[in-house]
C-alpha cells in the first residue's frame, strides 16, 4: 500500500433491505475513508445508518435481504468485489469488529479462554497449547487481572467492563490494521468508559491500528476523534476534523447534537421531530423536515452537494453552495463561516476530554 493511500476508502456506498413493504435504504451513497493510526467517529442518531455503514464494508450483514453496493477499498483491495472465503480471511483478522453488546456477543456455554483460542485457531494454525499461550497473553494485555486464571472462567463471571475487555482481546487475536468499534462504551458507566478508550488509545499505539468508532456520543468523540462524519438518514451532513467540527459546526444538525449536549455549553434538550422513514425519504436535504433554518430549495432535488468551508471540513447544505448565504446557519457562537478566523475559543478547541 503506498504511503499516500488510505488504509480504508469507501465511496457511494448504499445498502438496502428487502422489507415487506418495500426498499429501505439504510445507507445511501456514503463516502469516508480512514488512514493508517487514525481514529475516524461517525456519529449521529440511532436509526441515522452509522452501524448498517461500518457492518456493510466486512459484509457481516445478513444478505439476502440486505445488498450491498459501492466501493470499499482496503489496502487497494475492493473488498465488495471479493468472493466470500477472500473475504473471510480479511475479517476477523486484517479488519476487526467489536460491537456494542459484549453479554449478547459471548457464547456463555464456553469459557471466555476457549473463545478467544477458538477466534485464533481460525485464522492462524496453531496448536492448543500456543493458542491458550496467546489467549492468555491477550487477556492479560487488555488489562484483565489473572489472566491466566481467568482463561477459564464464563462469560458470567466478568463484569460489564471486563467483557468489554474480552471483546477487544477477540479483536485482537489476527493483529489486525483496521478495528471497527460500534458503540463499545454505550452500556458502561462512565469510569469504566474512560478506562476502555485508554485501552484503546494504548492498543492503537501499539499496533499503528486505524480505528472506525461508531457513536451516538459527543463527549466521547471529544476525546478519542482525529476526523468526525457526522450521519443522518443514511447521508453524510458534514464531516471534519475534530476541532473544527466542535469549534466550527457548520450543518444545522451538527449544531443540534451539540446543543444537546449540556457539557458543552448547550441546553440537553432533544432534536425535535424524528428521522423520515427510510422506505420514503424526503426530497432535498434529509435533515430539512426538522430544520429551523430550511427553505425551498432545502426540499426539493437531492442532497446539496458537500461543499468545504475550511480546510478538510465539508458540510452538505444549501446554505453554502452557490446563491446561499451561510450567515443563515453560522451565527457567532459557532464562529466564522469561511473558516480563515479564530473560532469562539481563541483557535483552541473548547472541548477537552472528559473527566476520568
Amino acid at each position: 500500500m503506498s504511503s499516500d493511500q488510505p488504509l480504508l476508502e469507501v465511496e457511494d456506498l448504499t445498502t438496502t433491505f428487502s422489507t415487506d413493504d418495500g426498499t429501505l435504504t439504510a445507507v445511501d451513497g456514503v463516502d469516508f475513508s480512514v488512514d493508517t493510526g487514525e481514529t475516524v467517529c461517525i456519529v449521529g442518531e440511532s436509526g441515522s445508518g452509522k452501524t448498517v455503514a461500518t457492518e456493510s464494508i466486512t459484509k457481516i450483514i445478513k444478505t439476502p435481504p440486505g445488498h450491498v453496493e459501492g466501493s470499499v477499498r482496503y489496502e487497494g483491495r475492493d473488498l465488495l468485489s471479493l468472493p466470500e472465503p477472500k473475504l473471510r480471511e480479511i475479517r476477523g483478522n486484517e479488519i476487526a469488529h467489536i460491537f456494542q453488546n459484549p453479554q449478547e456477543a459471548m457464547n456463555h456455554c464456553y469459557t471466555v479462554g476457549w473463545q478467544i483460542a477458538e477466534a485464533l485457531q481460525i485464522h492462524q494454525d496453531v496448536s492448543d497449547e500456543a493458542a491458550r499461550a496467546k489467549a492468555v497473553d491477550l487477556l492479560d494485555r487488555v488489562g484483565i487481572a489473572n489472566a491466566s486464571s481467568r482463561f477459564d472462567d464464563y462469560p458470567h463471571e466478568f463484569s460489564g467492563g471486563q467483557k468489554q475487555r474480552v471483546m477487544i482481546a477477540m479483536a485482537l487475536v489476527g493483529d489486525p490494521d483496521l478495528l471497527i468499534a460500534d458503540e463499545p462504551t454505550t452500556a458502561l458507566d462512565v469510569t469504566v468508559q474512560a478506562q476502555i478508550l485508554k485501552l484503546l488509545d494504548e492498543l492503537q499505539d501499539e499496533f499503528d491500528m486505524g480505528i472506525l468508532f461508531v457513536t451516538h456520543d459527543l463527549g466521547v468523540v471529544a476525546q478519542i476523534a482525529d476526523r468526525i462524519v457526522v450521519m443522518y438518514a443514511g447521508k453524510v451532513m458534514e464531516r471534519g476534523g475534530v476541532l473544527d467540527i466542535f469549534d466550527n459546526p457548520a450543518h444545522p444538525y451538527t449544531q443540534q447534537l451539540l446543543e444537546c449536549l449540556p457539557e458543552f455549553g448547550g441546553t440537553g434538550g432533544g432534536i425535535p421531530g424524528t428521522l423520515p422513514d427510510p422506505h420514503d425519504p424526503p426530497d432535498g436535504c434529509r435533515f430539512a423536515p426538522r430544520c429551523e433554518y430550511a427553505e425551498e430549495a432545502c426540499r426539493t432535488g437531492g442532497q446539496p452537494e458537500e461543499i468545504e468551508v475550511a480546510p478538510g471540513q465539508r458540510v452538505s447544505c444549501v446554505h453554502y453552495g452557490p446563491g446561499g448565504s451561510p450567515s443563515v446557519v453560522r451565527s457567532e457562537e459557532f464562529g466564522p463561516a469561511n473558516g480563515d478566523e479564530t473560532g469562539p475559543t481563541g483557535g483552541e478547541s473548547g472541548v477537552g476530554p472528559a473527566d476520568d
